[in-house]
C-alpha cells in the first residue's frame, strides 16, 4: 500500500487573495448584481406603466356626449312595468320549498348522529 507524499499543497495567489479578501470576491460582484438588476427592474416597471396609460386617456367633453347619443332615460317605475309585462317577474315566484334527505339515523331537528366507540 502506497502512503500519501508529504509534500505540503502550496496555495496558488488567488486562492490567498480569496481566503484574505472574501467579500472583495463573493460579496461585492452579489451585492452589484442586485443593485443593477433592481434599476433593471424599475426601468422595465415605468415602461409597463407608461404603455398602459397610453392606452387608458382621458375622455373627452365631445366623446363623453357622442356615448350618451340615442340612450333612454332609466325610470324604475317603467322597468317595473315593463318586466311584469313580459313574464319575468312571474318565475320569481313559481319556486317550492324542497327539504333535503336526511343522513341515516340524523334527528329530525338536525343533529348530527354521534358515534358509538
Amino acid at each position: 500500500m502506497s502512503s500519501f507524499s508529504s509534500k505540503p499543497i502550496v496555495p496558488s495567489k488567488l486562492a490567498l487573495t480569496i481566503r484574505r479578501h472574501p467579500f472583495a470576491f463573493f460579496g461585492l460582484p452579489f451585492v452589484c448584481t442586485l443593485v443593477a438588476g433592481s434599476f433593471a427592474l424599475s426601468s422595465l416597471t415605468q415602461t409597463r406603466y407608461d404603455l398602459r396609460d397610453e392606452k387608458v386617456s382621458a375622455v373627452t367633453r365631445e366623446a363623453e356626449l357622442g356615448m350618451k347619443k340615442g340612450r333612454r332615460k332609466f325610470d324604475v317605475r317603467e322597468e317595473y312595468m315593463r318586466l311584469q309585462g313580459s313574464g319575468e317577474m312571474d318565475t320569481v315566484d313559481d319556486w317550492e320549498n324542497k327539504r333535503v334527505d336526511r343522513l341515516p339515523g340524523q334527528a329530525q331537528w338536525g343533529e348530527l348522529p354521534v358515534t358509538k366507540k
